[in-house]
């Protein structure tokens, strides 16, 4: 599936948009996981701190 979303990020108003992938870890396990999400280039800072 991730394939396809990088795919159509390569073609017109896309190329505008980044995916974000960052890890964050869980304060109970202390377990990593990684968040997605799909965030204008303009905003790339601000969507990697909203996620933390």
């Amino acid at each position: 599936m991730a394939k396809k979303v990088v795919a159509t990020l390569k073609t017109g108003k896309g190329k505008e948009y980044s995916k974000v992938i960052t890890m964050v870890r869980s304060p109970k396990t202390g377990a990593y996981s990684f968040k997605e999400m799909i965030a204008h280039n303009d905003h790339i800072k601000d969507a990697i701190v909203e996620v933390k």
